[in-house]
């Protein structure tokens, strides 16, 4: 175990920016569930890992195996010897107490900001606004704040909404109102939200899982682009629509906006209306290349999933054999 536990924390530095490389070349929608994917797979075998580590190293101490009812030398010859383990356990053990505390701000910073959203939007005592349109279940109402600043974005939930400000819908027409709405809703009807949660969640468990929190972040909004500009039938008009979004809400300083509400002003704006104006839709270059950078992030999830497995087992059966050696 003491090889394949490893793997798990060091895979992930080479994982990540395969992750990365292969979604440029893939779709918008595929890009975003191959990071999203990724970055979970790779979370909770950094986690499994982590907690292997600790509970073998405080078992290979004394009090550990007195506690567990093991049998002092219950680890196979050649193993790490029991005092070494002792800065193992204390370091992966504080490694979890950081990835525990990190995801708890992490949870309770998206409650407050979905909760500061929905009050915002009517849920509560403050905000001011007005109900636009809630024309049945499946299609989320638009809210209306009235607010000078331009913005618009996608609101979670029960039920779910779209927002936006009248500084934004006073910025566009009408057709651009129609595409910017329909960018939003392809964002509720994805559950883009989801994903970026896993992300930030995966992002606290590794370092190096933090750049597929934004990557994932552009290829959502080219995603919802994408739908946008499938159900208005016009590319052109969708591109036109969020660089003018964009503007505008550049214009003036930007409201306070929760994490998990995808806009359509969000990301690398300039290059999401070039990928629109792209007609058709963008082709993916370099096959060989995609399919080489796919070969070796399947290779890598592999790899790390089989190493956690091996790990796990070895654990389980090392203390199956203290146990009966007891």
């Amino acid at each position: 175990m003491t090889i394949a536990v490893w793997a798990p924390l060091l895979l992930p530095l080479l994982a990540a920016p395969l992750a990365r490389r292969l979604a440029e070349q893939l779709a918008p929608r595929a890009a975003a569930l191959t990071l999203a994917a990724t970055a979970v797979a790779l979370g909770t075998a950094t986690l499994a890992s982590l907690a292997l580590l600790a509970v073998t190293g405080l078992l290979h101490l004394p009090y550990g195996a007195a506690l567990a009812h093991l049998s002092p030398a219950h680890w196979h010859p050649g193993e790490v010897p029991d005092l070494e383990w002792g800065p193992t356990a204390g370091l992966a053990a504080a490694a979890l107490l950081a990835v525990a505390a990190l995801a708890a701000r992490t949870a309770r910073h998206q409650y407050a900001d979905l909760r500061r959203a929905r009050t915002a939007t009517g849920d509560g005592p403050a905000g001011l606004r007005a109900l636009v349109r809630r024309p049945g279940p499946a299609v989320p109402a638009l809210t209306v704040l009235t607010d000078e600043r331009a913005d618009a974005y996608a609101l979670p939930g029960r039920p779910p909404r779209i927002v936006a400000t009248t500084g934004m819908l006073a910025a566009l027409t009408g057709p651009e109102r129609t595409a910017l709405l329909a960018h939003e809703r392809a964002h509720l009807a994805g559950r883009h939200h989801l994903l970026l949660a896993a992300a930030e969640y995966a992002a606290a468990c590794h370092p190096a899982l933090r750049p597929l929190r934004t990557a994932l972040g552009y290829h959502l909004e080219r995603w919802a682009d994408e739908c946008a500009a499938t159900e208005v039938g016009d590319r052109a008009l969708t591109a036109r629509a969020i660089g003018r979004a964009a503007l505008a809400a550049a214009r003036t300083a930007a409201p306070v906006r929760a994490h998990l509400t995808p806009a359509a002003t969000s990301g690398p704006v300039p290059r999401r209306v070039r990928a629109l104006l792209t007609t058709p839709a963008p082709t993916r270059p370099h096959p060989a290349l995609r399919t080489l950078a796919a070969l070796a992030l399947a290779g890598c999830l592999t790899t790390t999933t089989c190493a956690a497995a091996e790990a796990g087992h070895d654990f389980h059966h090392a203390v199956e054999t203290a146990q009966g050696d007891r």
